[in-house]
């Protein structure tokens, strides 16, 4: 077979993995929303395009049935389709709006959760090592072209939602297969880094999970950056490196975020919420808020309240 006749066969069996998925996750939402049928898997869907949705995205791997998304990490934008997936291996404050989507052909997608062990013991099953010397700084969001075999275990994955008898024993071994695609993949080296125990990524991945722990304490880039044993320079260029933006920019991102949840689902005032969530001064709480979500804190709250589509989280 010539690589005419490969790139032909490949192009089927990507549509013919398109319009099942497709079918299944339409089976399975029947209505706008997400579902998680089994722990880690999400399947979302949108029969219009929605305002744009700000929250934390944990480590996953991202799949479109149908329609688009794009999602924004500072001044980076990421778009992706049914034709390429979205990785991402660390917690990130991200924005993300769907962009196409209809009644007659709703935005439908996939979403799996990536246990940083789970990776480790795949990459252990596989041989795959990485050094804390070798563990080269990387963005930890990309998009990359979706192939047909790593398409065929996603649906195989989406298939047990009608089986839900065969998941203790199948979906352990589909979920391996898709880790394992995604190591020998394009994207390896940046799912790697989620099983790294040394090197700078790691020590980047502690300093997210301590910021996001202490969002709501002052910042002090310095001790943080001594107790990861670097300097305050080589902390935020390896910050910066792997998230996009900057320590107090990340643990702003979190405070609004949070702010925006607790006036929502608990009906908490801009003050309160901005006390609680770290701010001292409300006026310069509805400053950063109005510079992130474009309109005054509880304006916004209101037009959320309002929208039939709105969802205070992720």
């Amino acid at each position: 077979m010539d690589n005419h006749d490969r790139a032909g066969q490949e192009s089927q069996r990507l549509r013919a993995g398109q319009q099942e998925l497709v079918a299944r996750i339409v089976h399975a939402v029947q209505e706008d929303g997400v579902i998680e049928p089994f722990d880690g898997i999400h399947l979302a869907r949108a029969s219009k395009t929605l305002d744009r949705l700000h929250s934390v995205y944990e480590p996953c791997f991202c799949v479109i049935a149908q329609g688009s998304k794009e999602v924004l990490l500072g001044d980076s934008r990421y778009q992706y389709d049914p034709l390429r997936y979205l990785l991402v291996t660390l917690d990130l404050p991200l924005a993300s709006q769907v962009m196409e989507a209809s009644r007659e052909r709703p935005y439908l997608s996939f979403r799996l959760s990536l246990d940083p062990q789970f990776v480790s013991t795949v990459m252990a099953e596989v041989g795959y090592t990485v050094s804390p010397r070798s563990a080269a700084v990387a963005r930890a969001i990309d998009v990359s072209q979706l192939d047909a075999d790593l398409l065929d275990a996603v649906v195989r994955l989406v298939r047990l939602v009608d089986t839900p008898a065969e998941v203790p024993v199948l979906m352990p071994m589909i979920v391996r297969e898709i880790i394992y695609r995604l190591l020998r993949g394009e994207q390896g080296s940046r799912l790697r880094h989620l099983a790294v125990m040394g090197g700078s990524t790691a020590a980047i991945a502690r300093a997210v999970q301590r910021i996001r722990q202490d969002f709501d304490q002052p910042l002090r880039v310095e001790q943080l950056a001594g107790e990861l044993g670097m300097s305050v320079s080589s902390f935020h260029y390896h910050f910066k490196a792997v998230t996009a933006i900057s320590p107090m920019q990340f643990q702003k991102l979190l405070r609004l975020q949070e702010a925006r949840r607790l006036m929502l689902s608990e009906n908490a005032g801009a003050t309160n919420a901005a006390y609680r969530v770290g701010y001292s001064d409300p006026a310069h709480f509805n400053r950063e808020y109005k510079s992130v979500f474009g309109i005054p804190p509880m304006r916004d709250v209101q037009q959320l309240r309002q929208s039939t589509g709105a969802v205070a989280g992720r």
